[in-house]
Parts: structure tokens; sequence; C-alpha cells
């Protein structure tokens, strides 16, 4: 006899086995199989989800560096803007100013200019006065003594 003897206990054990695998693979190996199918399924659905927020995320940064941008620049334009609507006011209030003060300048010349011109009419008739009161003080003094 060998070591291996095909008598009725090897088909009986084949048979054991045959049946103990198609209950094993009902009972534990389908459902697990199952079981693992379906979490890889549940995993690919999450892998897919988080790529797919990813990439949301990543439009929705450039979107926002998009409007930062573009308010960025918007808020540069209003601001040189600004400067030049506070340069131009500071012009005219500038200008403004300068004409009156011109316009006090003149007057204040015409003003002097006016009491210069009384003041030489005045002066010849007071050096007149003043002439003719040191005369009499003269005259007066001088036969007084």
């Amino acid at each position: 006899m060998g070591f291996l003897s095909l008598d009725g206990t090897f088909w009986l054990q084949l048979i054991n086995f045959a049946i103990f695998f198609a209950i094993l693979k009902v009972v534990f190996l389908n459902p697990v199989g199952r079981a693992v199918a379906k979490r890889r399924a549940y995993m690919d659905s999450l892998v897919e989800g988080a790529d797919s927020a990813q990439a949301n995320l990543r439009e929705l940064q450039a979107r926002i560096e998009g409007k930062r941008a573009t308010a960025r620049r918007e808020a540069e334009a209003a601001i040189a803007k600004s400067r030049a609507d506070a340069s131009n006011e500071a012009a005219r209030i500038a200008t403004e100013y300068n004409a009156k003060v011109q316009d006090i300048v003149k007057a204040a010349e015409r003003t002097v200019s006016g009491e210069m011109t009384q003041a030489e009419a005045s002066l010849e008739v007071r050096a007149s006065e003043l002439a003719e009161m040191m005369l009499d003080r003269t005259l007066v003094g001088g036969n007084a003594g």
C-alpha cells in the first residue's frame, strides 16, 4: 500500500470537504465577500467625495482670489479718485483764497493810497499853519523881549 490510497475513505473525505466548502461559501465567504465589496464601494465613494470636495475647494479659492483681486483694484481706483478729488478741491480752495487775499491786498493798497494822498494834502496845510504859528510866536516873543 502506498502513501495515498484511493479507497472509500478518500472519496468520503473528498465529498465531506466539498460539502464543508459549499456550506462555508454560503455561510461565510459569500457574505464576507459582499461586505468587503460594499466596504470597498463605500470607501471608493468617500475618496470620490473627498476628491470632489477638494476640487470644489480649489475652485472656490480661485473665485475668492479673483474677487479679492477685483476688490483690491476697485479700492485702489477709488483711493486714487479720492486723492485726485481731494487734490482738485485743495487747488480750488487755494485759488479761491488766493483771490480773496488779492482782493484784500488791493483794498488795503487803495485805503493806504487814499490815506497817503489825504496825508500829503493835509501836510501842506499843516506845514503852513505850523509856519504861521512859529512866525507868530517868534514875532510875539521877539516884541516881548
